[in-house]
């Protein structure tokens, strides 16, 4: 029972000017009861301070969890993330310039565990570049106090790579569902597997200190060990948490269908109702084919998933997501990152490890801002940067990408008769001159003949071979110049070959998804 400590105990243990490294997926993985008592600590007694803290998914649920019990200015002194916009107090901090904030792509920071765990110099990937990441642009700095250089170009074998550097951990704070007395940790209860056992590896050939917190703990030697996904050997201290403080998502406690322990019907998930949103996510489902291996999004990409479940079809290509599920129905919503019906679930880092390899033959993704060169941004709106998540690596390296989003901001439309109408126009543009900030870079897809869509509920453009944006279907009843060219920045090229999109799809039962993907093959 040596390991086992309190989370009083285990915040006691982090000292000032720590690197101190969490698993986390919103509220998934992250060790909640942890961070908690860390915080009455700081408060309390103004230490510690200074800390780096570093995670590579979004880590919060949108409110004061997660994230958001670190974000104060003593007590943390530079953030490395992935993604900040479930924290919004620790964005609050970025926007105001008091830590250094570095915000990198979600799937690099994955695999950065086992290049510290290795004492190799870092990731070296072609990932990143072209955008907001490349150190000529900002290398990932979101904060002119962050100075250091953390990603850099390099050559090698005469190819253009970009090296983001290790850094060694001095805690690690990680979690489970069991742990037996020795450190053993199952996860048995989790709805995924995400990057424990190599961000506890790296800690400990760091010299640095391991902290579980669990749910259950078991007498030792009685876990199976092929069940065991972190040896205990690498584990140096246990916190059994409160339920409450170990949620299974941000949306879920528990439940036996994202852990993958119970099968639902899928039929039985409600259907959409037809909305814009339900419009673009059947026009973009209509890119799908048999035995495509795919990714969707958080937002409307996600709810392809439930088209395709509609259509029935979801079985005739595979789902996956970044964080590991394959197969069956990716959750949405405070769910997202897990999976319902999941066929196999794998480790965070793997994952991302076929994705950079370009084993996706499709992508799904939003669209917030996008310019006449074909760029995306998704990750900073004025003052507020939120980052990246997995975004840069899986648009980058999937072999074809739709971005998927209204056309404009808080537009209110009709939907009748098989055609699409304004009733009151949006005030935001979405397709301007510039974006803010470049998460997907159209001059690298367009030099990678890389194929790119924009699918929005009133037209569908294209990343056409000059590097611009061309406009190729205009939904029914909607005006060409006033509904879309006038509400531009920049006026796209129309092709000659422009046409309608699919009346069938503004009606309320569709029931054509399968017949497209076979004409299509």
């Amino acid at each position: 029972m040596k390991k086992v400590v309190t989370a009083v105990q285990a915040a006691a243990l982090i000292n000032d000017g720590d690197t101190v490294a969490w698993t986390s997926v919103g509220m998934s993985f992250f060790a909640e009861e942890v961070a908690i008592a860390l915080e009455k600590r700081f408060l309390n007694t103004g230490a510690p301070s200074g800390l780096h803290v570093v995670h590579d998914c979004g880590c919060g649920d949108g409110k004061s969890g997660g994230m958001s019990h670190l974000a104060h200015p003593r007590l943390i002194k530079r953030l490395v993330s992935g993604h900040t916009g479930f924290a919004q107090e620790m964005g609050k901090l970025i926007v105001n310039n008091q830590i250094e904030g570095y915000l990198l792509p979600q799937g690099v920071l994955a695999t950065l565990w086992r290049e510290i765990a290795s004492h190799r110099p870092g990731v070296i990937t072609k990932v990143g570049i072209g955008t907001y990441v490349d150190p000529r642009v900002s290398g990932g700095r979101v904060t002119s106090c962050a100075t250091e250089d953390m990603v850099k170009v390099i050559e090698i074998e005469g190819e253009e790579w970009l090296l983001y550097k290790a850094f060694p951990l001095d805690v690690a704070i990680i979690r489970a569902t069991t742990a037996d007395i020795n450190g053993n940790l199952t996860m048995e209860e989790e709805a995924m597997l995400a990057e424990a056992l190599p961000m506890a590896q790296a800690a400990k050939n760091s010299g640095g200190i391991v902290i579980a917190q669990v749910k259950y703990l078991a007498e030792a030697n009685s876990l199976h060990p092929k069940n065991v996904k972190v040896p205990g050997v690498l584990v140096d201290y246990i916190v059994v948490a409160d339920p409450e403080n170990h949620r299974q998502t941000i949306g879920s406690i528990y439940s036996p269908c994202l852990a993958g322990h119970l099968r639902i019907p899928l039929a039985s998930i409600p259907v959409m109702p037809l909305n814009e949103r339900k419009i673009i996510a059947r026009r973009a489902a209509m890119e799908l084919r048999d035995d495509m291996i795919v990714n969707l999004g958080i937002g409307v990409p996600a709810d392809i998933a439930a088209v395709a479940v509609e259509e029935g079809v979801v079985d005739r290509f595979t789902l996956t997501t970044e964080i590991g599920s394959y197969g069956g129905m990716p959750a949405s919503g405070g769910d997202f990152g897990s999976a319902y019906n999941a066929e196999a679930i794998i480790e965070h880092e793997s994952q991302f490890d076929f994705y950079d390899g370009g084993g996706l033959d499709i992508a799904f993704l939003g669209l917030a801002q996008a310019d006449a060169q074909g760029n995306l941004n998704v990750s900073k709106f004025g003052d507020r940067v939120i980052g990246a998540g997995g975004f840069i690596n899986i648009s980058q390296r999937s072999k074809k990408v739709v971005f998927c989003g209204t056309f404009m901001n808080g537009a209110s439309l009709e939907i009748r008769n098989g055609k699409l109408s304004v009733v009151d126009e949006g005030k935001t543009r979405k397709f301007i001159r510039n974006v803010e900030q470049i998460t997907f870079s159209g001059t690298v897809a367009q030099r990678d003949k890389k194929e790119v869509m924009y699918v929005t509920e009133r037209c569908v453009f294209e990343l056409d071979e000059d590097g611009g944006m061309t406009l190729v279907e205009i939904a029914p009843g909607i005006d060409m110049e006033k509904d879309i060219i006038s509400l531009m920045e920049f006026r796209p090229r129309v092709s000659p070959d422009l046409r309608e999109m699919p009346r069938s799809l503004f009606s309320d039962s569709w029931g054509e998804l399968g017949e497209v993907m076979s004409s299509s093959q």
